[in-house]
């Protein structure tokens, strides 16, 4: 368990724009900074960021939360974990009880596998620089292909031993358990004869990182001139590692991404590294595959201009060509930089000084669909059925860019490319869009018809019986000016805080919350606030509870809109903050009136329900009941008119 005060150190430490910025690009926006949301598809920036509050909140999928909530949301960790990312990142040391083999063996899955790569990562290390053969092997390798010590230590570059269960029988000595090692892919185990072995065996070792730098899989590259072995191995699918979600060097790029505003693409782990040796770090690998809708947002999260470094192989960039189009739907502006004919990333880039290698990309980048265009109307020259099939290739890819001004400056130059009249390019993608809106109705409609018969549930939390506005709304009073002074009496001219005057009000008329965070959030307030140790805000901020943390920062949060709780005074429009004399009060009426027309729901279902048998007995009691609350309601609705609020 990490003691309360390293907690604190942490929290103290960790700012939030500092922590965001490593996985967003931020953009100042007056006081706060704008991205976009790394937890839902956007192409319009709703990501905040307020450095002032310590919180983050998008406007569109609702996240919101502080900077521990962030990493835990964003890396899928645990509370504790989310501390220790945050207190590597600000060198704070947490010291805490040497996990026993037991208690290892008992902690969750995912962090079970994340302590063997770690482990794995680690033995790899110690096997290249501290044994004969990683250092006559494997360090050699390394060094004829220009990797330097501080690339090699900065990549965590490791060797695997020619002895096959080298890793394996390590780490069953050391009490890791033998399925971890499995279902991580360090270890293959034969059904039939039970023999475990290591998948990587007498392989260089490449770590693949995640974005804060956890180790969750391998690369190995045979070292031997065999054609009967795999060049290249990489680690299953896992819990902890999905490769369409992945992308070779993102951890070592991500601030230079940001900072240049730029993202170079190549296919493997030496392309990035070379490239890496020679100044250029804003660049990742597919690691080979196909590039896949997760691998392009996460490039996203950082910039919005690609650039796809090719060999001169034109067989792989046709092949390639279908899920570039992928890039293109998601708004990025896409160049392509294609090298010699012979050369790779890793070649080129290690024949190259940085000035050379950063001149020769700026002088050869092409527009994407140029590219395309060229490339392959080289290849239909005059016949007439493969310009046809030209066109209509160039077309599609013209048709996924959702920026319509950005369409049509497409279709103009490739009509002059082609030599073929705009009106034929606009008519073909008029098809296209038609097309794809009417598969996209149809389908809703499908989908609708589907859950058709689906009843609505309202939510547990809060029960269906209040608005949840209205609750919400109190609570900011709480939060936000729960020390300020109103006008309690304004004949003596007695003031009150805000906090009690709400307290008592909710407390004397026994009023509920039914949403159960709100209730937390209330009742703890309540305790907290005779206490008076620290910041509220800062404690909610805080909560352990993360429900309680996140949606607290959404409730502070910088708002998108003007809150419709204003009034016009003398064509002046008055915040509800700027006349909290009037603003609180009136919330307490709206949160009863709220609860009164509830309970006037209720008691009409109840006596709609009645049997004949029961008039005489439960009629008059749920009449005068409902009589009384109408007349509640009459008070209520009296005292709010009083204000343009309801």
């Amino acid at each position: 368990m990490i003691p309360k005060e390293t907690v604190d150190k942490i929290f103290d430490a960790a700012d939030i724009y500092d922590v965001v910025k490593d996985y967003v690009n931020l953009k100042k926006s007056g006081a706060n900074y704008k991205g976009n949301c790394p937890f839902h598809n956007e192409k319009t920036p709703s990501f905040m960021v307020s450095p002032a509050k310590g919180i983050y909140k998008c406007f569109g999928c609702g996240a919101a939360g502080n900077t521990v909530k962030f990493v835990m949301e964003h890396e899928k960790v645990s509370f504790p974990e989310a501390l220790k990312i945050l207190a590597k990142k600000y060198h704070i040391e947490i010291v805490e009880e040497i996990l026993s083999e037991e208690q290892t063996v008992q902690k969750q899955e995912r962090d079970s596998l994340l302590i063997v790569t770690e482990f794995a990562k680690n033995f790899f290390i110690h096997a290249l620089h501290q044994t004969d053969e990683g250092k006559q092997i494997a360090l050699s390798y390394y060094k004829e292909r220009g990797f330097t010590e501080d690339i090699i230590k900065k990549f965590e570059l490791g060797w695997s031993p020619s002895k096959k269960n080298a890793l394996t029988e390590t780490a069953v000595l050391k009490g890791y358990k033998i399925n971890y090692l499995e279902e991580t892919g360090l270890t293959v185990i034969k059904k039939e004869t039970n023999y475990q072995f290591d998948r990587f065996a007498e392989r260089i070792i490449f770590p693949i990182h995640t974005l804060s730098g956890k180790v969750t899989a391998f690369g190995g590259r045979t070292l031997k001139n065999d054609k009967n072995i795999a060049k290249y191995l990489n680690s299953p699918e896992s819990e902890i590692y999905h490769k369409s979600k992945t992308l070779y060097g993102i951890y070592f790029a991500k601030t230079s991404i940001v900072k240049y505003d730029k993202c170079f693409m190549v296919e493997g782990y030496t392309d990035v590294i070379s490239m890496h040796r020679a100044g250029i770090e804003n660049v990742v690998a597919s690691s080979g595959t196909a590039l896949t809708v997760d691998q392009i947002k996460l490039v996203r999260r950082f910039t919005k201009n690609l650039s796809i470094i090719y060999d001169g192989d034109t067989a792989g960039i046709k092949a390639s060509l279908r899920g570039i189009d992928l890039v293109l739907a998601e708004e990025m502006n896409l160049k392509i930089v294609l090298l010699p004919h012979g050369e790779d990333p890793d070649s080129f880039a290690r024949k190259q000084s940085s000035e050379n290698l950063i001149n020769f990309i700026n002088e050869h980048e092409q527009d994407f669909i140029e590219f395309k265009t060229k490339l392959l109307a080289e290849e239909a020259k005059t016949d007439p059925v493969k310009r046809a099939q030209l066109v209509m290739d160039v077309v599609k890819s013209i048709a996924i860019i959702p920026d319509t001004i950005l369409r049509a400056e497409y279709i103009k130059t490739t009509a002059l490319q082609l030599n073929v009249k705009e009106e034929v390019i606009y008519e073909e993608i008029r098809k296209i869009l038609l097309k794809n809106f009417e598969d996209g109705k149809y389908k809703s409609i499908n989908n609708l018809a589907a859950h058709a018969k689906e009843p609505k549930l309202l939510p547990v939390e809060t029960g269906g019986l209040v608005s949840v506005s209205n609750e919400k709304e109190i609570i900011w009073f709480l939060l936000n000016f729960g020390n300020e002074s109103i006008s309690y009496d304004d004949d003596s001219g007695e003031h009150i805080s805000v906090a009690e005057f709400i307290i008592n009000e909710i407390k004397n008329e026994s009023l509920e919350f039914q949403n159960v965070i709100y209730k937390e959030i209330f009742q703890e307030y309540d305790q907290y606030f005779s206490s008076k140790e620290e910041s509220p805000l800062n404690y909610f901020l805080n909560h352990p509870n993360e429900k309680v943390s996140s949606i607290v920062a959404e409730i502070i949060s910088p708002k998108k809109e003007l809150s419709k709780l204003w009034e016009k005074k003398g064509g002046l429009t008055v915040m509800p903050e700027q006349n909290l004399h009037e603003s609180v009060p009136e919330a307490i009426e709206r949160f009863k009136l709220q609860i009164v027309n509830q309970k006037i729901k209720e008691i009409n279902i109840q006596i709609s329900n009645l049997k004949p048998e029961e008039y005489d007995t439960g009629l008059k009691p749920l009449l005068e009941t409902l009589r009384k609350m109408a007349d509640f309601k009459i008070e209520l609705i009296q005292f709010t008119e009083k204000s343009a609020l309801i």
